[in-house]
């Protein structure tokens, strides 16, 4: 296929609406992202899929009201017994964001600036799974034979934590995902701005709340302090004594379980292209606290991390107000790395702040609660989907991949790969500068129409490796 022939074809078009303010998180938008499920729907059978739109049912909120779960669309083109069959999964809702806070545009009008297109959910996932369609969309426009089989998963509340996915995927393990051979997610970013990257493992996270509890009501601090124990004081102490000042958690027996670096992994860290000065400017901060390429990438990706999020019943608005909170909880969470047990750290964190807090001699109560924890990914890359994926990108790009981890947390590629038992692969196309989750999200027209052809040239490359790892399979059979 002719480069001239995909541009003619492949420019952007925000077809499913950007519009639609479709943030999952936020209740009174959810009519929102139904509607953008019934879009995505749409554009699929346009394709000429067939496609069920599962109903997930509802979910109770914590101040009692019941809202319906989104649809998830399951996606099928193609029943070739020749080709192998690809399923790609993608989510079409978006974090929150308003103009106010800090937008350069409007977050939910598509804005071209120099050759960026900038839009909430531009490269986190709309972008993604619309460079997806248009990659199937291609060859039908060429009137080429499609050299796979696809299948589509597509979902409304990956930023809500993916409500009803894990039940809907073990119900269709042995029907819709039955035929599948490979599973693609294209939901996160290479590791610098310019240079392609295939991603094939992400940390866990163990997110964890620590409560100090005084009394009934909160206490004017002239009239009660200095003569109570508070919480707050409390609190500060056992946040404190988690990591110090250079990062290494304080927990003991945290790293125990980390994985041994193999040689064959350390390899790839040699040729990976990381920019410590761009991806400082990329996140905005003054100094990391690592000085090296390989010290910066092993402890993003392959140590554990803890980092405090915030403080739950404090007075935070402007000003002030001599009060003392009479109960405050504390947020954090860990990331964790292949290897790690969850039970086992959760049990460590409660064992280290229950230690911390008696040695204050304080009357309070402590509670601490792990309400969400999600395990590590890990998949190997040596595996067909990333032979396939690596060739894809040197004819697109001209150059090999960098092969990266992810520093947070997936859990749909764990999800995926735990239940269907299936190979899963990260494939992104956006940039370390799109600013996922942040203000000012985008995806360059560069890397919207190269993804493009990205996805395109794989599903060539993965059918000539399966068709040949299947005959070399046979004659060795025959032999």
């Amino acid at each position: 296929m002719q480069t001239s022939q995909y541009a003619v074809y492949l420019l952007f078009h925000w077809i499913l609406d950007p519009e639609l303010t479709t943030d999952s998180v936020q209740p009174h938008l959810r009519k929102e992202v139904m509607r953008m499920m019934v879009l995505a729907a749409d554009r699929l059978a346009a394709l000429g899929a067939t496609v069920n739109s599962v109903n997930l049912g509802s979910h109770q909120l914590p101040d009692g009201r019941v809202l319906p779960l989104p649809s998830v669309i399951l996606g099928e083109l193609g029943k070739d017994p020749q080709n192998p069959t690809v399923c790609f999964y993608g989510h079409v809702d978006v974090q929150p964001a308003k103009k106010e806070d800090g937008w350069n545009t409007d977050p939910y009008t598509l804005t071209e600036i120099d050759g960026n297109l900038y839009g909430r959910g531009a490269t986190d996932n709309k972008g993604p799974v619309l460079a997806w369609i248009n990659a199937v969309e291609t060859f039908r426009a060429l009137k080429l034979a499609m050299p796979v089989n696809f299948k589509f998963v597509i979902e409304g509340m990956e930023e809500a934590g993916s409500l009803g996915l894990e039940k809907l995927l073990e119900e269709e393990n042995q029907s819709f995902f039955s035929d599948v051979d490979y599973i693609v997610i294209s939901d996160n970013l290479w590791l610098s701005n310019k240079k392609p990257a295939l991603t094939y493992g992400s940390r866990g996270n163990a997110c964890f709340f620590v409560e100090v509890e005084c009394g009934s009501k909160d206490l004017h601090s002239g009239t009660f302090g200095g003569i109570i124990h508070e919480p707050l004081l409390d609190l500060i102490a056992l946040l404190d004594s988690l990591v110090d000042s250079t990062g290494c958690i304080q927990i003991p027996g945290i790293y125990d379980g980390v994985a041994a670096l193999t040689e064959e992994e350390r390899k790839l860290y040699g040729s990976i292209e990381f920019d410590l000065e761009e991806h400082r400017n990329n996140c905005g901060v003054k100094k990391f606290l690592y000085g090296t390429k390989e010290e910066i990438l092993l402890h993003l990706w392959r140590y554990p991390s803890l980092s405090i999020h915030g403080i739950e019943g404090a007075f935070h608005e402007p000003g002030i107000k001599t009060v003392i909170p009479a109960k405050v909880i504390g947020k954090f969470s860990i990331r964790q790395v292949p290897h790690m047990d969850l039970s086992v750290v959760k049990q460590q964190v409660a064992e280290h702040l229950e230690g911390v807090f008696s040695k204050r001699k304080s009357p309070n109560t402590l509670k601490v609660s792990m309400p969400l924890g999600a395990k590590p990914w890990l998949a190997g890359v040596n595996d067909l989907l990333y032979k396939a994926a690596r060739r894809a990108i040197k004819t697109v790009f001209g150059e090999d991949p960098d092969f990266i981890r992810d520093g947070s947390t997936i859990p749909v590629a764990r999800m995926f790969q735990t239940i269907t038992q299936k190979s899963v692969m990260m494939l992104p196309i956006g940039a370390a500068d799109d600013g996922e989750h942040s203000q000012n999200e985008k995806i360059s027209r560069y890397n919207y129409i190269e993804g493009t052809k990205l996805f395109a040239a794989f599903f060539l490359e993965i059918s000539k490796l399966h068709r040949n790892s299947h005959e070399t399979s046979h004659t060795e059979t025959i032999n």
